[in-house]
């Protein structure tokens, strides 16, 4: 069975475009969408008329996070979601620069996506969330990209609360590079681009090594295994069954 296009890809003047065009669902990171983005970014980085990688969005949101829809009580292969560590390192070691634009909400794995590039650029109207702890999961895969961006005090904070933040407290914690009217946000990333394509590439490619290396190695087995045992754990289906049906979960305080 064909599987649906859930991602645009368009390489022009030395920039690949990699668009998530799945607004029916918050462009959540679906089988389909963790394959075609994880295959589009292998083509992109082999690629040696690419330059720069630029992660753009379709619709209001920018990610939701881990396609709820598909989660079951398995382990981390029922889950489906080993393609997504591989994503994510493989945007965190590119060779080539990616820039991440986000224009709306991102909400937990969608939050690590953009937190594995290397240049984020946020409309004002962005807002970011660790929803996770919420229902009854934990943003373990995320936390090896998220932690070495942002100051460490910030992500205690709100890794905990879960509580949304817009683009400003999420600049002041290392999570955003830029943040820009949201009208501005096309032309921002133009000028961007101009910066980064002016590099040449191989001393790009070895100054992101550098500056990659000066972070541990990303644990993906150890964080993957935590993830499948809370997804598979009582706690983790009743917050998936709460978000699914609209509801707060059992955990949640009344508030009669």
């Amino acid at each position: 069975m064909t599987q649906d296009r859930v991602l645009q890809v368009e390489v022009s003047r030395g920039v690949a475009t990699l668009t998530l065009d799945s607004p029916a669902n918050r462009n959540a990171l679906s089988r389909a969408m963790r394959t075609q983005l994880r295959d589009a970014l292998s083509e992109a980085l082999a690629d040696d008329g690419v330059r720069v990688v630029v992660l753009d969005h379709t619709g209001r949101v920018f990610c939701s996070g881990m396609d709820l829809s598909e989660a079951t009580g398995g382990g981390v292969q029922d889950q489906g979601v080993r393609e997504f560590p591989e994503l994510l390192e493989a945007i965190w070691t590119s060779p080539k620069p990616v820039v991440a634009v986000v224009r709306g909400p991102a909400r937990a794995g969608g939050v690590g996506l953009a937190a594995a590039c290397d240049v984020v650029v946020a409309g004002t109207s962005a807002t970011f969330a660790f929803s996770e702890v919420r229902i009854g999961i934990v943003p373990a895969v995320i936390s090896a990209v998220v932690l070495p961006r942002m100051v460490p005090h910030v992500a205690h904070r709100l890794m905990l609360t879960g509580q949304a933040f817009d683009a400003d407290v999420a600049a002041a914690g290392g999570l955003v590079d830029l943040v820009v009217p949201d009208a501005d946000v096309d032309g921002e990333v133009r000028a961007q681009l101009v910066h980064l394509t002016a590099g040449a590439p191989a001393a790009l490619a070895q100054t992101k090594r550098l500056l990659r290396a000066r972070t541990a190695e990303l644990e993906f087995d150890e964080l993957l295994e935590l993830s499948a045992r809370f997804f598979a754990s009582e706690e983790g289906q009743e917050g998936i069954a709460s978000f699914r049906e609209k509801r707060p979960a059992r955990w949640v305080p009344s508030q009669d």
